[in-house]
């Protein structure tokens, strides 16, 4: 029995040295989160690599950053989603690479990746199918939607989505218009560059610049005509842009009817006169 005393106390100072150090292995401190570069599955230095300096940013009708303007007149293309980072990362005058795909006929390029050359900070493009870069300080809260004015100018180019399609306007100013891609070809005549506009619209300004949702468009007051509010169109990723996408479900039941419209009124356009009452 004495030999076992030490050999116990032996054996618990192993078996705590051991515990120890199995507890910190298990407790060590994980190593330090990926860069920018290293959160996209595809590495985006893959890409053809564009450089140059930014002389502007781009804004959607809401205010968000949606691209850049490089020195040379090329129009770089990111997503709206990222308008936040681009904001903490890059900044007129600075001297960028972007990683992306060139149009074919247009200064247009739609980047993967826009890395800053001296600070050496990207954003990255995962297109919402790998994981974001890890989220900035938030920034201010965005503006509100602003009022109905009026704004003329002279066209300086015209301004695309990411698949070529023309958008908007930049004015000579730096005021941007923005207004549904459909009513291009309408406006074919107008958009072009040192041609005279008048717009009308819903206009927000913030420290990046002053874009104008256009509702009414024209190369003078007297010819303006309508073309409507640049709404994006609905989210359809998630289940619910799935359903949207599909529709109704097979066997799913119908609308319910809509009641009769009280005596006196007039039916709706279009809609079917009420039958006769029964004779007798």
């Amino acid at each position: 029995m004495r030999i076992s005393l030490p050999t116990i106390s032996i054996s618990g100072v192993a078996l705590t040295a051991m515990s120890g150090l199995a507890l910190s292995q298990t407790v060590a401190p994980p190593p330090p989160g990926p860069t920018a570069t290293q959160v996209a599955v595809y590495d985006p230095q893959q890409f053809p690599a564009i450089r140059g300096e930014i002389e502007r940013l781009t804004l959607t009708a809401r205010g968000d950053i949606d691209g850049v303007i490089l020195k040379d007149g090329t129009e770089v293309k990111t997503s709206p989603d990222l308008s936040t980072q681009i904001a903490f990362v890059i900044k007129p005058g600075d001297r960028v690479t972007v990683h992306g795909l060139r149009a074919a006929a247009l200064p247009l390029v739609r980047a993967v990746s826009i890395t800053d050359e001296v600070t050496h900070r990207t954003v990255t493009d995962s297109d919402g199918s790998m994981p974001r870069n890890p989220p900035p300080p938030p920034g201010p809260p965005p503006p509100a939607l602003g009022a109905s004015s009026e704004t003329s100018g002279r066209v300086r180019m015209a301004l695309h989505g990411p698949q070529g399609e023309v958008n908007g306007v930049l004015l000579e100013s730096g005021i941007i218009l923005r207004f549904p891609p459909d009513q291009a070809a309408q406006l074919a005549s107008a958009i072009q560059p040192r041609q005279s506009v008048v717009a009308e619209g819903i206009t927000v300004t913030n420290s990046l610049g002053t874009v104008v949702d256009v509702q009414l468009f024209g190369p003078s007051r007297d010819r303006m005509v309508a073309v409507g509010p640049s709404t994006p169109p609905p989210d359809n990723r998630g289940p619910a842009g799935l359903r949207r996408r599909l529709g109704p479900p097979p066997g799913a039941p119908l609308a319910p009817p809509q009641p009769p419209p009280p005596a006196g009124l007039a039916p709706a356009p279009g809609a079917l006169p009420p039958p006769p009452p029964p004779e007798g």
